[in-house]
């Protein structure tokens, strides 16, 4: 039985008017119907639960006991719809109720779980669930309120802020440069070991585009492929091959020495960026309107401080 049926709905209403007019004719009126079919939905209300509800004489009605329980938790159960109807309301503009994220894993841990901790912290009535996944996440399918993504977006319903470009870089370590001697030309990759990451779209071709704006694509062979980041980068550091990777991952490990910039003058994918991508921007509640000015503003800082230019340009 559907408690939403318009037909059943009506039914209701009808018991529920004659509880508070007394007869059919309070009922009609109240409800803007005549008491003939105000008393067609009540027999019908009364087929459909086999009880008597309502006992009927010429000149009164009085409800059952079955009448009264009935009218009871209908008006119980109207009221906790009223109530959640508030609520749904309010968390319209109250920045507060629960948000479904997911964002990338390396990039996650690495980057961005300082930026949602502090947004936790300025909105305590907020509950911020984050998966961290490096999988494509159906959005609509699996309740995510939004996620940021890396690279290129295909075409599809969701609502996409791009937050800033994506930089990837190439870098191996001294000892596997000192062995293998360092690559010249993007030509040159193709007979290195150049550590694969399957999560890139193109692999194993890498798409590389010089500051000049020159392009070369590469197919790359590797003894490590992996679709972690992380795993692939601590293979880098102990000299297992050349990484290509967010600036954001490697730029610590080369500013640390662990790692030496490969072909300076290239990038990969450099028409790539990152996204914060959601549902529908239609009927955005306060907490949703409130994490993607929290997203927007924390990169446009980065890039900020990185001496970069703002949101829309390449993340440093």
């Amino acid at each position: 039985m559907d408690l939403l049926d318009s037909q059943h709905a009506d039914e209701l209403a009808t018991l529920l008017a004659l509880s508070d007019g007394g007869s059919f004719a309070a009922a009609g009126r109240a409800l803007q119907r005549h008491p003939s079919v105000l008393s067609k939905r009540l027999n019908a209300l009364e087929r459909r639960l086999g009880v008597r509800l309502v006992e009927r004489t010429t000149r009164q009605l009085h409800l059952t006991h079955a009448g009264l329980q009935l009218v009871e938790k209908v008006r119980e159960a109207m009221g906790l719809i009223a109530q959640a109807q508030t609520e749904a309301a309010e968390g319209a503009q109250q920045v507060r109720g629960r948000l479904r994220v997911s964002v990338p894993a390396a990039m996650g841990r690495r980057l961005l779980s300082g930026m949602l901790a502090e947004f936790a912290l300025a909105h305590p009535q907020v509950t911020l669930e984050v998966e961290y996944a490096d999988r494509l996440v159906d959005i609509v399918g699996e309740r995510f309120d939004a996620a940021i993504r890396i690279g290129k977006l295909a075409d599809s319903g969701l609502v996409a802020t791009r937050l800033c470009g994506h930089r990837r870089i190439m870098a191996a370590a001294p000892s596997y440069l000192q062995q293998h001697g360092m690559p010249q030309a993007p030509a040159d990759l193709a007979q290195h070991q150049c550590l694969g990451f399957t999560g890139l779209a193109s692999y194993p071709e890498w798409q590389l585009t010089s500051r000049a704006g020159a392009s070369h694509t590469v197919v790359v062979h590797s003894s490590l492929v992996s679709n972690d980041n992380e795993a692939l980068l601590t293979a880098a550091t102990l000299g297992a091959g050349i990484l290509a990777g967010g600036d954001w991952l490697i730029q610590p490990c080369i500013d640390a020495g662990q790692l030496v910039r490969v072909l300076p003058q290239w990038q990969l994918n450099a028409d790539a960026g990152i996204y914060l991508v959601r549902p529908s921007g239609r009927f955005s509640t306060a907490a949703m309107a409130a994490f993607r000015a929290w997203v927007v503003d924390w990169f446009a800082a980065r890039a900020r401080a990185d001496e970069a230019p703002g949101v829309g340009q390449t993340l440093r």
